[in-house]
C-alpha cells in the first residue's frame, strides 16, 4: 500500500533472475512484439487494400489479426517496462484494467472464430444461399457482438472485483490473469458464479457452437464430390489450426492459474510465454501460409520489393 497516492499496488513475482538477464529479456520480448505488429498488420493492410479479398472470411480473418493486436498491446508494453524496473509492480486497478481488457479480448476471439466457423458452414453447406446470408449487415452485426459482448460480460465481474479486500500483495506470474482471485481474503460465491457463467458464454458455448459446424462441414463433405473436399480443405484447415493453437493457449491459461503452487517458477514462466509470445505470431503465419489469396499477395508484396 502506498500511503501517499492511498493506492494498493501489486508484485509480480513470475520474473526468473530478471535483474540477471533484464537486457536479454527485454531484446527478446521487443523483438517479437515488433515481429507480431508487422506480420499482423501487414495481412491486415493486403485485406483492406485489395478487393478480392473484401469477402466474408477475409474480413473476419483481418477482425481476428486486429484482435491479436489489442490483445498483445494489453500485455507487452506493460512487460517490457518490467524489464527495465527495479521493481516489477502494478496497481491494482491498473491490473483489474490489464485483467478486463485480457479476458475480453480473448473472449471476442473467441466469438470471431464462432463467426468464422458458421461463414465456412454457410459457404460450404448452403453455397447458393451465403450471399443472401452473409450480407455486410449481418458481417457488421458478427463484428459488434464480437467485441462488445465479451466487455459488457466481463465489465461485471471488473467491477465485483473491485470491491474486494485484498490480504495478499504478490501475484506469481508476469501479467494481471485470474490469479488475482487468490489474492482476496475472502472467495466470492458470487464472482465464483458469475466466473462460470461468462466462462460458458465466451469460451463452452462457443466451442460447441465451432464443434458442430465443422462436424456439419466434414459431413458435408464426406458426401460430395472431390472439387468440394478440396475447396474445404483450403479455407476451413487454417481455421481449425487456429483453432486447435488457441484451445491449448486457453488450457496454459487455466492449467497455470488452478496449478500455479505445483509448478517450478521457471516451468511456470515458459508456460506463461507460451500465451504471449507463440499464439500473436502463429495466426498470421498460418492465414498467411495457408490462405491461397493472401499468400498470393504475400508473395507479389516481398516478390516486388526484392
Amino acid at each position: 500500500m502506498d500511503e501517499e497516492s492511498n493506492e494498493t499496488y501489486i508484485t509480480f513475482d513470475g520474473h526468473v533472475e530478471i535483474h540477471k538477464y533484464r537486457r536479454l529479456y527485454f531484446m527478446i520480448v521487443f523483438i517479437f512484439y515488433i515481429l507480431i505488429i508487422c506480420s499482423n498488420s501487414i495481412i491486415v493492410c493486403l485485406i483492406r487494400i485489395h478487393r478480392n479479398l473484401h469477402e466474408p472470411m477475409y474480413v473476419f480473418i483481418a477482425a481476428l489479426l486486429i484482435n491479436t493486436l489489442l490483445l498483445s498491446s494489453v500485455i507487452y508494453p506493460k512487460l517490457l517496462i518490467d524489464f527495465l524496473s527495479e521493481k516489477q509492480v502494478i496497481s491494482f486497478s491498473a491490473c483489474l484494467l490489464q485483467y478486463f481488457l485480457y479476458y475480453t479480448l480473448i473472449g471476442s476471439e473467441f466469438l470471431l472464430l464462432s463467426a468464422m466457423a458458421y461463414d465456412r458452414y454457410v459457404s460450404i453447406c448452403k453455397p447458393l444461399q451465403y450471399p443472401t446470408i452473409m450480407k455486410k449487415t449481418t458481417i457488421t452485426v458478427f463484428l459488434a457482438f464480437s467485441w462488445l459482448f465479451p466487455g459488457c460480460q466481463l465489465a461485471g465481474l471488473a467491477t465485483m472485483s473491485a470491491n474486494q479486500k485484498l490480504c495478499d500483495f504478490t501475484l506469481k506470474i508476469i501479467y494481471c490473469n485470474n490469479s488475482f482471485y487468490k489474492l482476496f481474503c475472502v472467495s466470492s460465491r458470487a464472482i465464483s458464479i458469475y466466473g462460470v457463467v461468462t466462462f460458458l458464454n465466451l469460451g463452452g458455448l462457443p466451442a460447441l457452437f465451432i464443434l458442430f459446424t465443422y462436424t456439419r462441414i466434414l459431413i458435408i463433405c464426406y458426401q460430395s464430390c472431390g472439387e468440394v473436399r478440396k475447396k474445404a480443405a483450403q479455407t476451413c484447415l487454417p481455421h481449425l489450426l487456429v483453432l486447435i493453437n488457441y484451445f491449448f493457449l486457453i488450457s496454459f491459461d487455466v492449467i497455470t492459474v488452478r496449478l500455479e503452487s505445483d509448478f517450478p517458477k521457471n516451468i511456470r514462466l515458459i508456460m506463461t510465454l507460451q500465451l504471449v509470445l507463440y499464439n500473436p505470431l502463429f495466426n498470421p503465419i498460418i492465414y498467411g501460409l495457408k490462405m491461397k489469396e493472401i499468400s498470393k499477395h504475400l508473395k507479389r508484396l516481398f516478390c516486388s520489393h526484392s
